[in-house]
């Protein structure tokens, strides 16, 4: 045993605020309810995703919880349900874009992301170049993932990056992963686990498949966490590695990971890495 599950967030909507959960569903598509639905920029076709900070960090003040409807919670604390008839005026109106909620991703989805160096150094109200990739490449049809069915991340990695940044703690909401782990040791072990099986409690095994790069999101204020651009800076010293085979080096927090085998997950279950 090389831990245990200490946090489990599932966000219904991509790119919104999420939920802290107790124990969760985990299929071949990740948590059942994660990233189901998404915003559809309406001028473009494409999916909105804060990975493009410019257009659309203002996704990170909204918070969606719930399953059969998503009920999203606005910034002055009104609320909207996914199945309201009025859903789509009033993200847009808040978002000052217009939107649809979907529940389908487009065909050839692909995901706009800001070059997380250039928004460093040029801030998030000025737009800067942009890479594309495939929306959930690594993930069965029809997911808004932006790559694998689930994100972790262990608390010995944040505590390596807490004791590298001046406020001396970084918040994992920052890093959104759908599962927080337990763990002892230096940090950064998520890198070691490629191509090797996780065992979650008695049902549920993962299998890793990459380091996740970081972009601009975990720099961004989310609800009530402020701006911080040492979210994405200590990574880039400590943790700068080739996280797929033809990429470049890039900061990367956590690991992506698929699933082998579903079942139920819970917050205290044992973490064995086979």
């Amino acid at each position: 045993m090389i831990g245990q599950v200490a946090g489990i967030r599932r966000y219904p909507v991509k790119s919104l605020l999420g939920e802290e959960l107790d124990a969760a569903e985990v299929r071949a598509g990740g948590l059942v309810g994660d990233r189901r639905l998404a915003l559809l920029d309406r001028a473009s076709g494409r999916v909105a995703s804060a990975k493009n900070p410019y257009r659309w960090r203002a996704l990170l003040t909204l918070r969606a919880s719930g399953a059969r409807p998503v009920r999203i919670v606005l910034p002055d604390g009104r609320a909207v349900d996914a199945d309201d008839d009025r859903v789509d005026e009033v993200l847009s109106e808040v978002l000052g874009e217009p939107v649809t909620l979907v529940d389908t991703p487009p065909p050839d989805a692909v995901l706009e992301r800001s070059r997380p160096e250039a928004v460093l150094a040029a801030g998030v109200t000025v737009p800067v170049p942009m890479d594309e990739g495939r929306l959930g490449a690594a993930a069965p049809p029809g997911s808004f993932v932006d790559f694998a069915p689930l994100h972790l991340v262990t608390t010995a990695t944040l505590r390596r990056l807490g004791a590298a940044v001046p406020a001396g703690v970084v918040d994992p909401a920052r890093y959104r992963p759908n599962l927080l782990l337990d763990t002892d040791g230096a940090g950064f072990a998520e890198n070691d686990w490629v191509g090797r099986e996780l065992r979650l409690g008695g049902e549920v095994v993962l299998r890793m498949l990459a380091p996740t790069p970081r972009c601009a999101v975990p720099t961004l204020a989310h609800g009530p966490l402020p701006r911080d651009p040492d979210a994405l800076r200590a990574p880039a010293r400590l943790n700068r590695v080739v996280p797929l085979p033809g990429l470049a080096a890039q900061p990367c927090v956590g690991g992506y990971a698929q699933v082998v085998r579903p079942g139920r997950v819970r917050v205290g279950d044992p973490v064995r890495l086979g």
